[in-house]
């Protein structure tokens, strides 16, 4: 098997192990609130909402980082040469 394959395949499987090895019911407090769930559905929960939050992070970062490489315009750098 190819590797491009392979790691993503035994990452998926150990994951897999992980979900089903902690089923049991946690319960999570968070502020005033407090939430019984199961591991099961906490462990991606946490996983999918860190993902969300390093993508929104990175596309705020980079429109800066672009918005600066353009002299701070708002225009998309190609419209601004259309116009002229």
């Amino acid at each position: 098997m190819k590797p491009k394959i392979l790691a993503p395949l035994i990452l998926v499987v150990l994951f897999l192990i992980v979900l089903i090895q902690n089923t049991q019911v946690v319960t999570l407090r968070l502020f005033f609130w407090k939430i019984g769930m199961s591991q099961i559905i906490l462990i991606p929960l946490t996983i999918l909402i860190g993902f969300a939050g390093g993508y929104i992070v990175a596309k705020m970062t980079s429109h800066r980082k672009t918005r600066k490489l353009h002299g701070g315009s708002k225009a998309h750098p190609t419209t601004v040469g259309s116009i002229l």
